[in-house]
């Protein structure tokens, strides 16, 4: 994702230039370098995944299944990374309705195909790998269609050849090399905290992995909005219309903290029954109604953190989010490290809390930097 959204960057600029040239070859040169990308993680994937399970201490009662999972899951890599890439392309045009689209479509697709595998094949975990990497599918034939009729994207084998001296390669991944580094150090702050989780017995594990998968559902609005605002700003950027990007922040930051208000409304009164839907265990559904309370507080700082950090991606400035990355994994694996002996569980919630604020205070700083250097520029 990190890879393409950064990709989507040049392209979404190109776009605002009405350059259609270089937006066709930066589509084109960003197509070839995802295949690259996907096999290359595939092969790491694959190969890194059980000393991995092993590393994170997984009970030997989860780690076959979690093997299942993930062999099906990185072998389907490429179709992720594609998914990631056309729906990149549709937002840095402007189309943010077709993804949408895509997504609801292969979202009732997934729900049918993981009860087809699970309850009629009874295929174990392996089922439910193998529903997402299909779904996503569905969404990169929507999301393709749609891209084959703008004209303005109907590529030539003239755009798919190398320049002698590579630039246009070279910002796609001046762009998109720093966001994947972003994810990937995100992620290895993540896994330490899993870990650290695992350590503590099945129960910490059980419920740390219910808590994750809820809170990738109630931030998809926050990640929703920061690709929004990532290719409405690289659009404004490469028009030259600086004062636009300003009142695009604005209108999202509001409406990122509207949807945190309602979901946060969401997880604080309806936290037991949410956690009771994934867990039949007590003290499991205990911890994870606590750290869905906690999740809440902060869920305006997470969608802020997504707003402000893609602003400052579409400006072409991805060091910042690389950095706000590091930011991220350093405060986590230190609150976590600290926390756990201390609190226990609720330790969890505090480091990611802990982590979005030092994260999104970098973002904020740069925004404010660079925002204000722009209009400095403007005349008058």
């Amino acid at each position: 994702m990190g890879v393409t959204n950064g990709f989507s960057v040049v392209i979404s600029q190109a776009y605002g230039e009405k350059d259609f040239a270089a937006f066709r070859r930066a589509a084109a040169s960003s197509i070839m370098l995802s295949v690259l990308s996907a096999l290359y993680l595939t092969g790491i994937g694959l190969w890194c995944l059980r000393p991995v399970l092993r590393i994170m201490q997984t009970d030997q009662t989860l780690a076959e299944d979690c093997l299942s999972y993930g062999y099906v899951i990185f072998g389907g890599l490429t179709v992720t990374v594609f998914y990631n890439l056309v729906s990149a392309m549709l937002r840095a045009v402007g189309d943010s309705r077709t993804p949408l689209l895509a997504i609801a479509v292969s979202s009732c697709v997934n729900i049918g195909l993981d009860f087809l595998f699970l309850f009629v094949f009874d295929t174990g975990v392996a089922g439910p790998a193998w529903a997402t990497i299909l779904s996503q599918l569905v969404s990169v034939a929507i999301c393709g269609g749609r891209l084959l009729g703008i004209g303005e994207f109907r590529l030539r084998g003239c755009d798919f050849a190398f320049d002698f001296d590579y630039k246009v390669e070279k910002e796609l991944l001046r762009n998109g090399v720093p966001m994947a580094l972003m994810n990937s150090i995100t992620s290895v702050g993540c896994i330490f905290v899993q870990t650290c989780i695992n350590g503590c017995g099945v129960v910490y594990t059980s419920a740390y992995s219910a808590c994750s998968k809820y809170l990738n559902f109630f931030m998809l609005p926050g990640i929703t909005i920061g690709f929004a605002v990532s290719a409405f700003t690289g659009q404004n950027f490469g028009a030259g219309k600086f004062e636009r990007i300003r009142d695009g922040m604005r209108t999202a930051s509001i409406m990122a903290l509207a949807s945190s208000l309602l979901l946060g409304l969401i997880l604080l009164f309806f936290a037991h029954p949410l956690a009771g839907l994934m867990l039949a265990g007590q003290e499991a559904a205990a911890y994870t109604a606590d750290y869905l309370k906690f999740l809440a507080l902060f869920l305006a700082l997470l969608n802020l953190l997504f707003v402000f950090r893609n602003c400052v991606q579409g400006m072409g400035k991805p060091a910042v989010p690389m950095c706000s990355g590091v930011a991220e994994m350093v405060i986590r694996i230190g609150v976590i490290f600290l926390g756990l002996p201390a609190v226990g569980f609720r330790a969890a919630v505090y480091a990611e809390g802990a982590a979005w604020i030092g994260a999104l205070f970098l973002n904020w700083v740069s925004y404010r930097y660079f925002v204000g250097h722009m209009e400095k520029q403007l005349p008058g």
